[in-house]
């Protein structure tokens, strides 16, 4: 069974090529990539795989058993077609399954719900496209925290619109653990997963980089609007918005969801002490 993942030059379409190579099933495994000169590194076939381009894909898909949909990045409605286009080439080209990695957040009232409503409509698309199907819904990263670390320090605090809310944190190993046993496991077949970890707040995630890097942050709550003016000066408009959208949506409770992470491993996702406990060595 012929294995694609596509963009697999991205974070976590490298991670889940490089867990389902790691799990040493014997299935063939190929990416497809929009530049595939961008993974010559990567010890697998990787071909051309544009999402604005279907009948490149088709061709790319051809011998493909089972295709795993990495969301793509692109504004929503934009996003829905290029979604379109590979499910659609998928089909034609004789897949029998589609895996697909969605994301958790509000479906209404942010400015991030209009994203979050473009991954609900492929995951219909999906549904409705006769193909074999996989879900995930893909808590949010921790690893921007992390990697914000200096910035943090600087400022001697995390502020952000989230509050007390809780929030299904995740990171890419994980999730790249995740897709592959959906991709190679037929019990997957027909469901849909929210992958994340141990809830956590922004106090208690302030906790966990305090002991990590030697830092005494303090986590501060800002309403709404200040954080989104916040973040438009720093990130510009759109991006600016849409981060603010997702901490609001923290704020809200939309990321405080039950995870079935242990029905689609076998295991539970691994645990914040162990995370940050790994970042110390």
């Amino acid at each position: 069974m012929t294995i694609a993942v596509t963009a697999v030059t991205g974070q976590l379409g490298t991670e889940i090529a490089n867990s389902l190579s790691g799990m040493n099933t014997g299935e063939p495994v190929i990416g497809l990539a929009r530049t595939p000169e961008k993974a010559k590194g990567m010890d697998i076939e990787v071909r051309a795989g544009d999402y604005n381009n279907r009948d490149q894909l088709e061709q790319s898909l051809s011998g493909v058993d089972t295709v795993l949909l990495v969301s793509g990045m692109a504004a929503p409605d934009d996003r829905i077609e290029q979604h379109r286009n590979v499910i659609s080439a998928a089909g034609a080209a004789g897949v029998k399954k589609i895996v697909y990695t969605s994301i958790q957040g509000a479906e209404k009232d942010t400015a991030f719900s209009p994203i979050v409503q473009s991954n609900r409509q492929t995951e219909a698309d999906i549904r409705a496209s006769g193909l074999v199907w996989a879900i995930g819904r893909n808590g949010i990263y921790i690893e921007p925290d992390v990697e914000y670390i200096e910035t943090y320090k600087a400022r001697g605090e995390i502020a952000n619109c989230a509050g007390d809310g809780k929030c299904g944190y995740t990171n890419r190993p994980e999730l790249a653990y995740a897709y592959a046993c959906m991709l190679t496991g037929s019990k997957h077949d027909g469901q849909t997963y929210n992958l994340h970890g141990e809830l956590l707040t922004q106090a208690q995630l302030a906790q966990y980089l305090n002991r990590t890097f030697g830092t005494q942050l303090q986590y501060r709550s800002m309403s709404v609007a200040e954080y989104c003016e916040e973040r438009i000066a720093e990130l510009g408009e759109f991006i600016g918005t849409v981060i603010a959208g997702i901490y609001e949506g923290i704020r809200n409770g939309a990321l405080d969801r039950a995870s079935d992470y242990q029905e689609a491993t076998g295991r539970p996702h691994q645990s914040w002490d162990g995370y940050f406990r790994s970042l110390e060595t």
